[in-house]
Formats: C-alpha cells, structure tokens, sequence
C-alpha cells in the first residue's frame, strides 16, 4: 500500500535529468555553519560529526553520497531547512571524506553499516535527544535502507524512522548503468578524487600492494573496486560485494516508517532501483518515484526560491508518517 504518487512537476529544462543532477551539484550553494565533534572509534580510527544546532530533543543524522560530505549542497540544504521547522541536524562525514584523512588503510564502502550502527549508538548514548531520524542521500540512501533492515530487531528506541533518496538499491544492475556511456562524465568526476585518495592510501600503507598501472587505466567503478573494495574489505570479488553490500534485500525488514525516493530519470539507476512491489507489500517501507529529478536533483526552476521541493519533501513525511514535533 504504501507507494505515493509524486506530484513533483519541473520547468523546463529540469525536466532533463543530467540538467537536473548537475545544477544542484554546481549552482546550488548554501553554507552552513557546523559544529565538529572527532569521536574515537573502537579500531582505533576516527568519525567527524558536524552538528547545525537549533535546541532540539530531536535529532536527523544525514549520511551523504559517493565522495560527498557535510559540505555536499543537498547535506547543507537539508540540515537548513530541517533546522528552520525545529530539528537539530548531524552530518556523518563517511570516513575519509571530512577533509582529513582517516587513520586506517579502510574508509568506507556501500554496505559499512558497522559505522552507521557505531555512530547511532553513540548518538542514542552520548548525546541527550529524545528521538532520531536517519536520512540519507545515494550511497548514504543504501546505508540508511540496510541499516534500518539490517538492525529491526535491535535498533535503538530512539530511532523513529528514516528517508533515502536517489538510491542504486540494486547495486550489481546499478553498476551495469553507470558503466555507460550517458554516466562517463559523473565516473571522470568520481575518480578525480578516488584515485587520488587510493594514491594517498597506498603511499601511507605500503603493505597495501595497489597496482597503480590498472588504477590509472581505470574506467569503472569495478576496476577500483577490484583494485580497493575487494581486498582491503574481504570481499570475494566486485559481484560479491554488490551483493552483499545492496539494501534491496533489506527493504521487507523494515519496522520504522521509511521513504524511499528514486526518479524515474535518474541515470544511475536500473529498473531493479524502483521496489514499487517491496513498498506495496510493506506497512512500513514507503516509495515515491518522480517521473522526473535526476540523481539527488530534484530542483523546480531557475529561481532560488521554488527549489525546495525535495526539502519539504522530507519534512511532509515526517509531519506525516513520523513521531517527531515540528514547528
């Protein structure tokens, strides 16, 4: 039942999903001032949580996409607005993407929800909030649908629901779209600074035997994960990690009021990225699929001021579905 028809309804030209993905990515800027906190991990590693604080009880940790941060536009978007109707709001820069270095050979990948999980515990522990949402965006989207999956039956209390948007929840097909041709533009993007970091890694930790010819050559996200994900994470092989790593699997053991939404022009998804059926025969797992947005777009038109569709968005579904107090 629940699968929401989408009423998100752009000008031209964002009705063209690269148009719609890149102008979010390269004109919609919002600073937002962020309180750090460097917590310890338990492998002797560090998390950087940047916090945008109102006074709130409740608390909504955004998890941001592939190489992204808290300095990503839909992060400091979001915490902004969710800041402005009452809610103090937390990045989780994934390790290795705060602008400085983590202190171990591993950072993170698609499926690392040990760090969710970490990062929730000490949030529900060491900080005095009543309630917590999860949101998260892409690759930060997967991580919070196999969180919430993955832990139903031992999920803190504290945590009352969860969104996710443009997320590849199918990776293995997911990964087959971007190695085409209408994505070669975001992949040169990605690997600007994932080869750089791999370069870094293995400069760092010499045991960590990189072929840097294959990295060079690179073309896919296969090739670094064959090169990275695969050896440093113990996977198998890329196939092995898709699957295990993907949240699909996850969606029917869901317990909290979650939103998913994927556009339908959003070219990093395959069609196995739409769980129209999962959401239909779940009272928990809502789906809402726009026919248009992009990848983590969702912009209406040129002016600034209509571009909050995805904004208010996330914040209807907590009025809505959630049990959290808005202003």
């Amino acid at each position: 039942m629940p699968v929401f028809k989408s009423y998100f309804s752009p000008t031209l030209p964002f009705r063209n999903g690269h148009f719609n993905t890149l102008y979010r990515t390269l004109f919609m800027r919002n600073a937002c001032s962020y309180l750090r906190k460097r917590i310890p991990t338990w492998d002797h590693d560090f998390i950087d949580l940047d916090f945008s604080l109102v006074g709130s009880k409740n608390l909504v940790l955004l998890i941001h996409g592939l190489e992204g941060s808290s300095a990503s536009s839909y992060m400091t978007s979001t915490s902004k607005h969710l800041n402005s109707v009452g809610l103090d709001t937390v990045c989780f820069n994934l390790r290795g993407c705060s602008g400085d270095d983590n202190l171990l050979l591993g950072t993170y990948h698609s499926g690392k929800t040990e760090d969710v999980d970490f990062v929730v515990n000490h949030l529900s522990q060491k900080e005095e909030y009543e309630n917590i949402l999860i949101i998260g965006f892409s690759l930060g989207g997967n991580l919070t649908l196999k969180y919430l999956g993955e832990q139903s039956e031992n999920i803190s209390s504290k945590i009352k629901g969860g969104i996710a948007i443009s997320v590849p929840i199918d990776i293995t097909s997911a990964e087959k779209e971007m190695d085409k041709l209408k994505n070669k533009l975001y992949i040169e993007l990605f690997f600007k600074t994932m080869k750089k970091k791999l370069l870094e890694k293995a400069h760092k930790f010499p045991e960590y035997k990189l072929d840097k010819d294959k990295l060079f050559k690179a073309t896919k996200l296969k090739h670094l994960e064959q090169l990275y994900t695969v050896p440093v994470f113990g996977f198998e092989s890329p196939e092995d990690y898709w699957l295990k790593a993907s949240s699909k699997p996850y969606l029917s053991k869901i317990r909290k009021p979650t939103l998913l939404i994927n556009a339908k022009d959003d070219s990093f998804l395959s069609a196995a990225c739409f769980p129209f059926e999962e959401a239909q025969n779940s009272d928990d797992f809502f789906f809402e699929s726009p026919d248009f947005g992009g990848h983590v777009g969702f912009i209406t038109s040129l002016k600034p001021s209509e571009n909050t569709w995805l904004e208010d968005r996330i914040e209807r579904f907590i009025r809505e579905n959630i049990q959290i107090n808005l202003l």
